[in-house]
């Protein structure tokens, strides 16, 4: 082992540098940092709309939506970027949870609550809510609800002015407020969807056609990709076809999903705010029902059994729906003749490619047997017929006729036994 050696410091000499110190951590400043974090990924986009057209633009995070409508954590899961190919309608106490393609929206039997509005895909959704949603209140109820959504509202937005009603607009509607909604929303999804299926129809045939006439690499590829676009497409549409189905064989779940009905059934077991815009534009809504409608709308909402008006609107869509998809599986089989008949025309040039082969087996066998006798003649080995004059053309001639002969007698063999084509 090595001596360990001290060395004296020198009088005068200055003393030895002390080393700085570790840099302090500033927990304050990790903490606004993992602040901003959390708030970068906590506040989203929202769009409030009320029944009476109004919109609004809302930024608000998880906790204030579920204050508002309130609803579980877990169903704003559904609403996540996870879950953003699947479709679903659930209903909960107070609310509705829509999930159809990209429309992501809670609706209750007083507003719609819709997730990021401003999307290419969500734009004609949003037109279509503010333009049919009808104007029923005024000015002064106008400015209850906006007194109401600035003392309620997280984060104050701006309002987005509704357009007048149109034209020869209906003052009475036969569906509550939330199926008003729901039916939007499946309009503007079918709509959707088959705007996908005829582009597919203007992409697919086509290309199909080519490919029967040329089978090409190039022609391949394009119809691998069109096949691969229509099982997605054809995955699309059937959930949203399975979850209105399941809708459609469960009456428990229909019933759940009338908002409206529940709303006054609730109305008529608590006494309702007066300085609330709701209980007036729902009761006028229910008065114009009424008088529309030959029996009592009020005992129709209470019959909980009822769920004719539902059952209508989703059957409507359900066939659209499943029209949608016989378009789909109509472009799918025929692509599967047009791989059909690209695969029997194949098989077809595989068959003549081996007829081709086998012939010219047969005739390198016949070819073959010439060469042998020549080369048995060609052995230096003394023979009688070497002293005959001019044999030697006759010679040639006989094994080129005999070779001739067996390749006529194998090709006709092959020929009886169907392994060459006539």
């Amino acid at each position: 082992m090595g001596k360990l050696t001290f060395r004296r410091r020198k009088k005068g000499a200055p003393p030895p540098p002390v080393p700085p110190p570790p840099p302090s951590i500033d927990s304050s400043a990790m903490t606004s940092k993992t602040a901003v974090k959390k708030k970068a990924g906590g506040p989203r986009l929202w769009m409030r709309m009320d029944r009476l057209g109004q919109s609004e633009l809302i930024e608000c995070d998880k906790s204030v939506i579920i204050k508002r409508v309130s609803i579980p954590a877990r169903d704003l899961r559904i609403l996540g970027p996870i879950f953003s190919h699947s479709s679903s309608i659930l209903a909960r106490e107070k609310a509705m949870i829509v999930n159809l393609e990209f429309i992501r929206a809670i609706v209750t039997a007083e507003e719609v609550l819709l997730l990021d509005p401003l999307r290419q895909e969500v734009l004609p959704f949003v037109d279509q809510l503010r333009r049919q949603l009808p104007q029923k209140s005024s000015s002064k109820h106008d400015q209850t609800v906006s007194q109401d959504n600035e003392t309620n509202s997280p984060t104050v937005g701006r309002w987005l002015p509704a357009p007048e009603p149109a034209e020869g607009m209906q003052d009475e509607d036969e569906l509550p407020f939330e199926f008003q909604v729901l039916e939007m929303a499946l309009e503007v999804v079918c709509t959707y969807l088959d705007l996908n299926v005829a582009e597919l129809e203007r992409d697919a045939y086509p290309a199909l056609d080519e490919l029967a006439i040329s089978v090409s690499t190039k022609n391949l590829e394009h119809v691998r990709g069109l096949k691969s676009n229509l099982t997605r497409l054809l995955a699309r549409v059937q959930k949203v076809r399975d979850e209105i189905e399941h809708l459609l064989d469960d009456n428990e779940d229909m019933t759940q999903l009338y908002l409206t009905r529940k709303w006054i059934q609730n109305q008529q077991t608590q006494t309702p705010s007066s300085n609330s815009i709701v209980p007036a534009a729902a009761l006028a809504h229910l008065h114009r029902l009424s008088s529309a409608r030959s029996g009592s709308l009020v005992s129709n909402y209470q019959n909980d059994d009822d769920v004719e008006d539902l059952e209508m609107l989703l059957e409507a869509y359900f066939m659209q729906l499943d029209g949608t998809r016989n378009k789909i599986l109509s472009v799918r089989e025929y692509i599967d003749d047009t791989e059909d008949y690209v695969n029997i025309q194949l098989d077809n040039q595989r068959n003549e490619l081996i007829q081709l082969q086998l012939t010219i087996t047969i005739a390198s066998f016949a070819i073959t047997v010439e060469t042998a006798l020549a080369g048995i003649f060609g052995m230096n080995i003394h023979c009688t017929l070497y002293d005959i004059n001019g044999i030697f053309g006759n010679v040639v001639g006989i094994m080129t006729a005999f070779c001739v002969v067996l390749f006529i007698l194998v090709m006709a063999y092959a020929r009886w036994k169907k392994l060459i084509g006539s």
